[in-house]
């Protein structure tokens, strides 16, 4: 905010629910009077023409209606108004003025001279001597389909389309290169030559433009283009200097000065949202003040780039001007889009906000002192709380959310995956209820969930709280019989006697068709059977399958219940191991099972465009030889087409079950990563900070892209471990770690050959960390981290 405001000088407020834009004020000597004063012209949206000569008011004078000297309604809405030796606008009139011989004062009329009904819907206008021709000046309007239409005086002279035209922006003409200059719809600035429109070829349509241009080589061209990258609001371009003519376009975030061959002269960043300015002369050679209004209704006055003052305006100018006055020389005139028409000058008298004054009083320092306790108590508390409790209950396919309000909260928002639930109200509590479902033929990947709460506090500070959830390992297998043998064997060792599996499964030993404790089934819905066999003379219990990757998620979950069997028995020093073999060739049987399928993804789409160019050539022959007027055979192409197409089709389908193909392996693969994760912690007692680094290295993704897969995300991921934490000596640590672009590999043999050096790195006492002791000095770069990695692609969610 300016500590100064703009003085008023003379204000109206013109009409009641009438509109104006930046084209409908002008000011000048409109009825010739010699005595170098201007007079307001203002044109509305409803048609009403208005022209003012202000004066400051003095008493008991009706200012306003004392200073309007016309007003006239037209049948057309006023789009612009302009002033110059054409007689005034699109409907040329002549305003002239009577003296009169009573008291009412000067009689003044509108007459009009001639006018011309446009074609085309006008959106704006220049004017000019265009050619160089002098003592007059001619119009130049710019249709909304993009064609410049040129008057000569009471004549239409010719019509031009411009070319890659789109939507019409602003206008104005260069006197000294006898140009036009605009703004396209690409965000760029573009110059046109009057000569060079004169003799382009004339066209009733685009289409005809277009057309006759092909033919006879005219084409419309830009004399100079300039990039801006944003749109434009106005263009001027004042007449300052003789030698080189400056082209001033306000942007939306920025001021451009431009030469007249199309070089930038400056730019100025603004750091507020114009509206309107003007450029105009400045008593410093070879500089150009600047008028510019913002949004925060602001008058701010530049030379050149350099901010001059700063004044507060009533409103939000939408058109400024500078005019001369009797009285006074140099004010600002302003326009409002509401009708708000202001004269005013920069004035210096500050306004200062004077604090009212409070009666004195004794100060209790016993009552603030019990207060401030009192206050800081209150804050702690809301900081424990933060407003909000947040409790998240699972039973079998339903997630119970509970929400309790402790403090005023406002605009409360649960959001779970895409669910978005408004809550409001404080001191309540709120059950949200949502379902889960899978989504697809095949076992989710994990059945872990994030749920986020976004809400203000009572002072509008914004606040997140979050929650993680497991779904029951119920939703995804039931209770089956237990075989003993399977393909895929794991074994999970204890440092604690072997317990009973009804104990630690009570939710599957229930209706378990095998009575005996020591071996317990898992059928997946959408998978295979999992067996958990525990040993009755050791500590170890195997689990095994047919599926190397469905023995995840009963590993995760037989690891977790024996950690929370143990805490309830009060056993501090429980621990799962594991022994190893680490099972790398079932792992890399998963990845060169995905890997196959994204090559074969890659061919499919290879071959559907080679059959989509030839598909394509061969309807441009048949389409030849349709139009040819002399009938003539196919040659089979009918056939070829039919052909080509079938084929087309077949390739479509085999595509699409490839992709439904790689996304189930894919999950697979996460699956499988996650048991190796699992194992590779157990079998080298890797805290948490570790298996969250390896978790980032090997499970960087939530779904395959063309552009970006697993496999070379992965390698890139662990060649930076191997390069850094886990290397063998300084001098590997030396070694750039500057990569190119990650591409699919041409094999996955490199990859299978890192995964199995930081098997071996780690499991010869290497340890993962991102600390500067144990690394060089470069950011891991951990790639597609999400709120919800656990159930991308496997989870639909309903309310």
């Amino acid at each position: 905010m300016s500590l100064f405001k703009a003085r008023d000088w003379w204000a109206s407020v013109l009409g009641e629910g009438e509109e104006f834009d930046q084209g409908c004020l002008c000011v000048g000597d409109v009825d010739n009077s010699g005595s170098g004063y201007d007079k307001i012209v203002v044109g509305s949206f409803m048609g009403m023409l208005r022209i003012f000569s202000p004066h400051p008011a003095k008493p008991d004078e009706q200012t306003e209606a004392d200073a309007q000297l016309l007003e006239v309604q037209l049948p057309d809405p006023i789009i612009q108004v302009e002033m110059g030796k054409f007689m005034l606008c699109l409907l040329v009139l002549v305003f002239s003025g009577t003296a009169g011989n009573v008291e009412h004062g000067d009689q003044y009329q509108l007459r009009l001279v001639y006018e011309h009904n446009l074609q085309r819907t006008a959106c704006n206008m220049t004017y000019g001597p265009f050619g160089g021709v002098t003592g007059h000046h001619f119009i130049c309007i710019q249709s909304m389909d993009g064609m410049l239409m040129f008057f000569e005086q009471e004549t239409y002279a010719f019509g031009r389309f411009l070319p890659g035209f789109l939507l019409p922006g602003p206008l104005s003409y260069c006197i000294r290169t006898d140009s036009f200059i605009t703004v396209s719809s690409i965000r760029q600035v573009e110059c046109y030559r009057y000569e060079t429109l004169a003799v382009a070829t004339d066209a009733d349509t685009r289409q005809d433009s277009d057309q006759q241009s092909k033919s006879s080589g005219k084409r419309l061209t830009a004399d100079w283009t300039l990039v801006l990258g944003e749109e434009a609001l106005d263009i001027c371009v004042p007449n300052t200097s003789s030698a080189m003519s400056s082209i001033f376009v306000l942007g939306e975030r920025n001021l451009f000065c431009v030469k007249d061959n199309g070089q930038i002269r400056f730019m100025k960043k603004l750091e507020f949202n114009p509206c309107c300015f003007l450029p105009y002369g400045s008593v410093s050679e070879g500089s150009t003040n600047i008028l510019m209004c913002n949004h925060n209704n602001m008058l701010l006055v530049y030379q050149d780039v350099t901010l001059k003052w700063v004044a507060q305006l009533s409103c939000v100018p939408v058109a400024v001007r500078v005019a001369n006055f009797p009285e006074l020389k140099g004010l600002v005139v302003t326009l409002s889009s509401d009708g708000h028409l202001q004269c005013s000058y920069m004035g210096t008298d500050p306004s200062f906000f004077t604090a009212p004054k409070v009666d004195a009083r004794e100060v209790n320092y016993d009552e603030v002192d019990t207060e401030m306790k009192m206050l800081q108590k209150v804050i702690r508390e809301a900081s424990k709380t933060q407003g909000m409790v947040h409790r998240v209950q699972t039973n079998k396919s339903t997630v119970y959310s509970q929400l309790t309000h402790l403090l005023a909260c406002l605009n409360t928002k649960l959001h779970v995956m895409y669910l978005v639930v408004c809550l409001t109200g404080s001191g309540c509590e709120l059950v949200v209820r949502f379902s889960a479902f899978l989504n697809g033929h095949y076992p989710p990947a994990d059945l872990c969930g994030d749920i986020a709460v976004s809400y203000s506090s009572a002072t509008g500070i914004p606040r997140v709280s979050q929650c993680k959830f497991n779904l029951p390992l119920r939703l995804v297998c039931y209770p089956s019989s237990a075989i003993k043998n399977a393909k895929y064997k794991i074994t999970v060792d204890t440092n604690k006697p072997p317990v009973n599996l009804s104990e630690v499964f009570p939710d599957f030993s229930e209706k378990s068709e095998n009575n005996d404790s020591s071996a317990l089934g898992f059928q997946l819905i959408t998978g295979s059977r999992v067996i958990v066999l525990a040993s009755k003379t050791s500590q170890r219990y195997r689990i095994q399958s047919e599926s190397f990757e469905d023995i995840w998620l009963v590993a995760k979950e037989l690891v977790q219940r024996f950690d929370r069997h143990f805490a309830s028995l009060g056993v501090k020093d429980f621990r799962n191991s594991f022994t190893g073999p680490i099972p790398l060739p079932e792992f890399f049987e998963t990845v060169d099972h995905h890997f196959e399928l994204r090559v074969n993804a890659q061919k499919y789409q290879d071959l559907l465009s080679e059959r989509a160019v030839q598909f394509r050539a061969i309807q441009r022959r048949l389409l030849t030889r349709f139009k040819d007027k002399t009938p003539g055979p196919l040659q089979n192409l009918d056939t070829l087409m039919e052909g080509t197409y079938r084929q087309v089709i077949a390739l479509a389908d085999a595509a699409e079950d490839n992709r439904e193909r790689l996304i189930q392996a894919f999950t697979r693969l996460r699956s499988a990563t996650h048991l190796l994760i699992l194992l590779l912690s157990l079998w080298q007692g890797l805290s948490s900070e570790q298996t969250a680094i390896l978790e980032a290295t090997l499970l960087p993704l939530l779904q395959d892209t063309p552009q970006l897969g697993w496999e070379e995300s992965v390698d890139a991921a662990v060649s930076h471990l191997l390069k850094t934490c886990l290397s063998r000596s300084p001098k590997d640590q030396a070694i750039s770690l500057s990569t190119g672009p990650l591409t699919i590999p041409k094999d996955t043999s490199r990859l299978k050959k890192h995964i199995t050096l930081l098997c071996d790195r780690l499991g010869k006492g290497g340890r993962l960390s991102l600390s500067s002791e144990a690394n060089v000095p470069t950011t891991v770069m951990i790639l597609g981290l999400s709120l919800f990695p656990s159930l991308s692609g496997v989870w639909t969610l309903g309310v």
